[in-house]
């Protein structure tokens, strides 16, 4: 079976690509260093392998993994980004990704997707403050700060700085303990409004600028999520005595 892994070198201070595409190829992994201009997950679903791998942050996780649910591949999450909340929850280190390899002989977990208008995501998509400072940076965070968004979420309308739509729950430290709860969850500052399989958010037939597990996009409004459970094949390390 052909095991394959896309480095992102954008990704944190890129100072472990050359010790991390050495110890891949010394285990029969194939490497792609992500080139300037190339798409992620363009480049990982014409890669044909039963393994995809992605070492790289949260938004190069969502790209290669939707690439592997769209071939029925495995999937290997190898920490090289700045924050890394996905292989945070997942209880991978961000400063060992020679360790993270091991999963490519590892064991298999089915875990959850979400879905937002059709794009994958792992994480979570955030409307609002958050989104601002993906896309125009601090200077603007103040002003949406300061002022409400009105959006509907599956009829009912709110005001709200920031609307987050999370695959699973998070817990008040920022983290998930459960990946295959087959859930989403809707959060609010301080509060959680809704728990469901799919929901609808609105705001007047607008496009929405979002943040996609961390990355900037603009989704058409009505935004529909939706989550799929279990439809990534993740493969872990092996546990001790595993």
């Amino acid at each position: 079976m052909r095991r394959w892994l896309l480095v992102n070198p954008r990704s944190g201070d890129g100072s472990s690509v050359d010790e991390l595409c050495a110890a891949a190829g010394a285990r029969g992994i194939e490497t792609h260093v992500l080139r300037p201009g190339e798409d992620a997950h363009e480049v990982s679903r014409k890669a044909d392998a039963g393994v995809l791998g992605a070492a790289g942050g949260d938004g190069t996780m969502a790209a290669v993994a939707a690439a592997a649910v769209e071939h029925g591949s495995s999937f290997v999450c190898v920490p090289l980004g700045t924050r890394n909340h996905f292989a945070r929850d997942l209880g991978l280190e961000r400063s060992e990704p020679v360790a993270a390899l091991d999963a490519f002989d590892g064991e298999e977990r089915q875990i959850d997707i979400g879905r937002a208008n059709g794009r994958i995501f792992l994480n979570n998509v955030s409307i609002g403050a958050y989104a601002v400072l993906v896309h125009h940076g601090w200077r603007r965070v103040l002003d949406a700060l300061r002022r409400r968004q009105r959006l509907t979420v599956d009829g009912e309308t709110i005001d709200t700085r920031v609307l987050l739509v999370a695959n699973n729950a998070y817990s008040f430290s920022g983290a998930r303990k459960q990946l295959d709860e087959g859930l989403l969850h809707v959060y609010t500052p301080g509060r959680e409004i809704r728990v469901a399989e799919r929901v609808e958010v609105d705001a007047r037939g607008q496009r929405l600028h979002v943040a996609i597990d961390g990355e900037g996009a603009e989704l058409e409004a009505p935004v529909r999520f939706e989550i799929e459970p279990r439809a990534l094949r993740l493969l872990l390390p092996r546990r001790p005595g595993a």
